[in-house]
């Protein structure tokens, strides 16, 4: 257990300077962008799951929350709102980058899960499109992200946050490891297994950080493929469902959107599995 401990610790350390670096750029954007961001996808009209989707991919401090926001007071579609949640990779961005991951797999996955977003929202645009009045939404407030406070706060903040995320997660696959054994947990999640793309997405539904800090410690470990990665991956959106359904009291009309998240994301990675991925 010792050994479990240490090599956990050290796994961490390995990564910490690389999530900190990561983070502090990722937070400099996003302040200088957030209110630019919101104009912009106010301001997107019947391209709003194009912008969206782009929108969305870049990893910014509760923009899905943004989206959510305006979604409930009809200032943006619901095929929008799919595109922004389905190009949202909360925590994944910078962990692929101090993981080190190849550029050509951190491209692939963000690209995919844009096309993905703005196809599917458009498809949902043509059929129910709701336009309605606008309220003031602070995402700084609802996030509790202390952007406000300046980049190196928020930087810090984040980048502990993750860190005790990926040390329980790793913790936990490196005695998966060693008591169960590598193969045994692969096969779990093996690409042959129907089922994995459906567990997946169900675990990138949890509103939370540590659901796309699992999906993507899960892939880069490669225990989770790409198909299954990718489906948990769109169905995360990171705490936005969790402000849905505090802030939307149509409850019957939360499911749906859950229902249509899910759904793209499982067939997504299931057709994929297909392919081979």
């Amino acid at each position: 257990m010792q050994e479990i401990i240490l090599d956990t610790i050290f796994d961490c350390l390995k990564i910490l300077p690389f999530l900190f670096i990561a983070f502090l750029i990722i937070e400099f954007f996003e302040h200088k962008l957030s209110n630019k961001t919101a104009k912009t996808i106010k301001k997107a009209g019947k391209f709003g799951p194009l912008i969206g989707s782009l929108l969305g991919a870049l990893p910014q401090c509760g923009f899905s929350v943004l989206a959510t926001n305006l979604y409930i007071t009809r200032i943006i579609s619901l095929g929008t709102l799919i595109a922004i949640y389905l190009s949202t990779s909360d925590e994944m961005l910078p962990i692929l980058i101090a993981e080190k991951a190849p550029l050509n797999s951190i491209l692939l996955l963000v690209s995919i899960k844009i096309i993905i977003g703005f196809i599917c929202g458009f498809i949902i645009d043509l059929i129910i499109r709701k336009e309605n009045p606008k309220k003031h939404f602070d995402i700084c407030e609802e996030e509790h992200c202390d952007c406000e406070h300046g980049i190196l706060l928020s930087s810090i903040k984040h980048t502990l946050k993750t860190l005790i995320f990926i040390f329980i997660i790793t913790f936990i696959l490196n005695a998966a490891f060693h008591y169960i054994g590598e193969n045994n947990i692969k096969h779990i999640f093996d690409k042959t297994n129907f089922f994995t793309p459906f567990i997946s997405a169900l675990i990138g539904l949890i509103p939370n950080c540590g659901s796309s800090i699992i999906l993507t410690e899960l892939y880069i470990s490669n225990i989770l493929p790409f198909s299954s990665a990718l489906a948990g991956l769109l169905a995360n959106s990171g705490v936005a469902l969790l402000i849905l359904f505090k802030s939307n009291k149509n409850i019957q009309e939360n499911l749906k959107i859950v229902g249509i998240l899910y759904s793209i994301s499982v067939i997504a990675g299931l057709i994929l599995k297909i392919f081979g991925f």
